[in-house]
């Protein structure tokens, strides 16, 4: 009969996005649970801004130079980022780590992104460490008071719950940094967009490849409307940076009184008659 060690049981049975969280805290000491529920160092401030900072798969297997997806200029960026999170943790915007963990088994990995994942050494697997890791540099990890979000694919939105807390906490503005910005930032932005958040990207905070993919994505992202902010504008950033246009569109909206639809009658019955 086949011995089954515990390491073939939690990937092969218990490994999944669902149950991740109640794993981790069944691992959890009481003591250290209590402290899950509450600290007293911990105190939620006043976030007159409206808006979240998502930090994009800052992980060692991205940014490491030896990592399995090592993207060329995220290292660079690390000083950067933490300035960034500074700047947010003393304005009161909340923080979400938002980053990819891989099954070993390659079940979850992009299709675009199998061949290189496999041959980088399966990187950012579950309780990984090292330089091929899912763990974030020193001074990218989370404190209390933070989220954690995995995510399965590029965006940071893509079947996760981050539009569900985002919208809990009355957030109007999205503040996007990591890595890469071709992929992770550009999609996040895109469907931040589409969500009806305002859109900022922290220019000195993301990475590509090449400098020429870096500036080419930033001025697309740009011109479909984000905000791209340097650290220093950050430094500067308040309630009255970036315009509630969702609230000015909804005013004008109700100043307006123009119908939303084009609604006739037509016999006994009433409708909205395609012109095609």
């Amino acid at each position: 009969m086949r011995r089954t060690s515990p390491q073939h049981i939690f990937h092969k049975k218990f490994f999944s996005f669902k149950n991740f969280s109640f794993i981790l805290a069944s691992q959890i000491p009481t003591q250290s649970a209590d402290c899950l529920r509450h600290r007293k160092d911990f105190h939620m401030k006043p976030n007159p801004t409206r808006s979240a900072l998502v930090l994009i798969d800052m992980e060692n297997g991205f940014v490491e130079p030896k990592g399995g997806h090592c993207i060329h200029y995220a290292r660079s960026t690390i000083p950067a980022c933490a300035q960034a999170l500074s700047l947010a943790r003393s304005k009161g915007i909340p923080i979400f780590f938002v980053k990819r963990i891989y099954r070993p088994d390659g079940s979850d990995v992009e299709l675009s992104r199998y061949a290189a994942w496999k041959a980088g050494g399966r990187a950012c697997g579950p309780a990984s460490q090292g330089f091929n890791s899912a763990q974030a540099p020193a001074a990218l990890r989370p404190q209390p008071g933070d989220y954690t979000i995995i995510k399965p694919r590029w965006s940071a939105f893509f079947q996760t719950e981050l539009d569900l807390i985002l919208r809990r906490l009355d957030i109007r503005t999205v503040i996007l940094a990591g890595t890469t910005t071709p992929n992770c930032i550009r999609t996040s932005c895109y469907d931040a967009i589409a969500l009806e958040y305002n859109a900022v990207v922290l220019t000195e905070c993301c990475s590509s490849q090449t400098e020429e993919i870096q500036r080419v994505n930033l001025a697309d992202m740009q011109r479909i409307g984000a905000i791209l902010l340097d650290n220093q504008a950050f430094s500067a950033y308040d309630e009255f940076t970036v315009p509630d246009t969702s609230a000015a569109i909804r005013a004008e909206m109700e100043s307006a009184d123009i119908i939303p639809e084009p609604f006739e009658t037509f016999g006994n019955s009433v409708g909205w008659v395609d012109r095609w």
